[in-house]
């Protein structure tokens, strides 16, 4: 079975989900140990640190930023529990949309967009796409982005409508394979940087590179992001590399450990600052499971 199959097996929840429209992850009660720190606390302290103490950076946007440099989350997927958070919403759809669009071989050809999912429409529009350079690319080609390069790393770009299948490396087949036949190996990772074909990308990766790791059954990843907009982008983030996790998890045979999240730029744009004030306000609500 091809590793885009198994995905699709592995994710057999979030494509029904998906497929129903739903903005909700699926809700089979809720998980959790009684007086254990919520792992969304996590999330709004860090938050609370930035707003607090960031240093005050300009950005690519002209918006500016509250900026820190270095950290870390830590959220346990075990006992079902999936850390989607609970003090905002979070487009559930489009989490597992995206994800499954990063998977097929041929993940051009139909983005987001076809499933009525349109959070990549803003950097692969017409108008961004020429700013950007990119005069004679078909308005929607984003480019080797994420998938392209999850599937067909090293492979020759051309257009988003090129048929890829055998070229290039395969990182997520052999992310699966290694779990499966050598879960001791640390060279278990999977990587979207590609300093070859930045100039090629209308957005290069934000979220750069994840490491597996196997211990007593249990599937652990961490990611590296370079960027980590805390009021939109990491909330998201949190949902789709768990969500990865689960579906790795289940085609290996084994059970999700925890999700390490590595932060680099760690910011909160000038206009998110007061919706991520109200946010603080919130008391966190258990995780779904």
């Amino acid at each position: 079975m091809s590793a885009a199959q198994e995905a699709k097996e592995g994710a057999g929840v979030a494509v029904g989900v998906a497929a129903n429209g739903s903005d909700s992850p699926p809700q089979n009660g809720v998980s959790g140990v009684a007086g254990a720190r919520h792992g969304e606390e996590q999330y709004l302290g860090l938050i609370r640190t930035i707003l607090q103490t960031g240093n005050k950076k300009g950005d690519r946007t002209g918006t500016g930023t509250l900026s820190l440099f270095g950290a870390q989350m830590r959220f346990s997927l075990r006992d079902d529990v999936f850390p989607l958070l609970t003090t905002k919403r979070v487009f559930w759809r489009g989490v597992a949309e995206e994800l499954l669009w990063f998977h097929p071989r041929l993940h051009q050809r139909q983005g987001p967009a076809g499933k009525d999912v349109h959070i990549w429409d803003s950097n692969s529009s017409r108008e961004f796409l020429d700013k950007m350079g990119f005069t004679d690319r078909e308005e929607g080609d984003l480019g080797p982005v994420y998938g392209f390069q999850w599937r067909h790393f090293g492979a020759e770009y051309t257009n988003m409508h090129a048929d890829y299948s055998g070229k290039g490396v395969d990182q997520l087949q052999k992310v699966i394979d290694t779990i499966k036949n050598n879960p001791n190996d640390r060279r278990i990772i999977m990587c979207a940087w590609n300093a070859s074909d930045l100039d090629l990308m209308a957005l290069p990766p934000c979220h750069c590179l994840c490491q597996f790791y196997v211990a007593n059954g249990e599937l652990s990843c961490q990611l590296y992001q370079r960027s980590a907009d805390m009021g939109l982008g990491v909330p998201f983030n949190i949902a789709s590399y768990s969500l990865l996790t689960y579906m790795i998890a289940h085609i290996t045979d084994l059970k999700p450990g925890d999700f390490v999240h590595t932060l680099g730029d760690t910011h909160v744009y000038n206009n998110h600052c007061e919706a991520l004030e109200e946010q603080l306000g919130r008391a966190p609500r258990p995780s779904p499971g």
